[in-house]
């Protein structure tokens, strides 16, 4: 008893420590969404922002310094010995990246300038061409002008443009590709439906692979087209006369190839798959000819009472006697 007790006593104590009113919620609620945008703010900044982004901030930070550097640096009573000493320098070529200071001092530039690219370097920043290593204001215009010519770096990026010429070869190089057999202009042929495979119908025109799939998915229910205009009924084409007037100019018929079912021996498992009949339909025709002994003629399923005249006009072409 004692010790239910003691973990009533504890679990009270754990939900008092726990148990926030409103006010309190509203604050935690607020922490926790500040903490979320700023512990994303740091994950953009660290792994997901471009280089040229960091760089950019880099620049604003040690410019700030590099104006400070540039107008205390040089007095004005000293530049006059400033231009005599560039135009004395004895350079060389370099890559600013990465360069030590010792060698930023051979060019021209004080430790202080020298320390302020690297901390430049330092925060992420990069000199690509030559006009990033003009843009540090602890580079004078006159000491750039005698780097120019010595900076292991492009002048600029350029976006390649193709001559005109060579635009169009490659063009034409680009339209040489082989393409699929489907994806190529047609030539108008006429196929007969009844068939055809995929591969011989994607060659008419307006029909692709899906399409082609569709047409011989639904042919192979029927047992075989018995007239063009049942392509209205292949699902992709339902709803596009359009399409289907194109294709009917296209394809050919041959009812040899229509599958019929033998009114007198079919069962209602046999028959009961094709679309136009269906299992209710099948066991009713089936059931009709115990009763009434073998059909004489196709006409006479009218007989059956759910054979209306929908489904005799569409199930009669797949029905015979033999």
């Amino acid at each position: 008893m004692r010790k239910h007790t003691t973990d009533r006593h504890w679990k009270e104590q754990v939900k008092d420590m726990l148990s926030l009113h409103a006010g309190e919620r509203r604050g935690t609620l607020i922490l926790l969404v500040l903490c979320f945008f700023a512990s994303g703010w740091v994950a953009y900044e660290q792994y997901i922002a471009p280089d040229e982004v960091r760089e950019r901030a880099a620049l604003e930070v040690v410019w700030a310094e590099m104006k400070a550097i540039e107008g205390s640096s040089i007095p004005a009573t000293q530049r006059s010995d400033r231009q005599r000493d560039v135009e004395a320098l004895v350079l060389f070529d370099f890559d600013p990246n990465n360069l030590p200071v010792e060698q930023w001092v051979a060019l021209g530039l004080s430790e202080r300038q020298a320390a302020a690219i690297h901390r430049f370097e330092a925060k992420g920043g990069r000199f690509r061409t030559k006009k990033d290593v003009a843009r540090m204001h602890v580079v004078d215009p006159e000491l750039f002008d005698r780097w120019r010519s010595f900076i292991l770096l492009p002048d600029s990026f350029h976006r390649r443009e193709f001559p005109v010429k060579d635009r169009n070869e490659h063009a034409k190089a680009n339209t040489s590709v082989a393409k699929p057999v489907w994806a190529q202009p047609a030539e108008t042929v006429q196929v007969e439906i009844n068939s055809a495979d995929t591969t011989a119908l994607v060659a008419v025109r307006g029909i692709g692979p899906a399409f082609a799939r569709s047409i011989v998915k639904f042919r192979d229910r029927l047992g075989g087209f018995h007239s063009l205009d049942q392509l209205s009924e292949v699902y992709i084409l339902r709803d596009k006369p359009e399409a289907v007037a194109r294709l009917k100019e296209q394809l050919v018929l041959d009812e040899q190839g229509v599958r019929r079912f033998p009114l007198n021996t079919v069962t209602a498992e046999e028959l009961g798959p094709h679309p136009y009949a269906g299992w209710k339909v099948a066991k009713a025709l089936v059931a009709y000819r115990k009763q009434h002994g073998p059909f004489r003629s196709v006409d006479d399923i009218k007989g059956c009472v759910l054979v209306t005249d929908s489904v005799y006009r569409k199930l009669a072409p797949y029905l015979s006697l033999e």
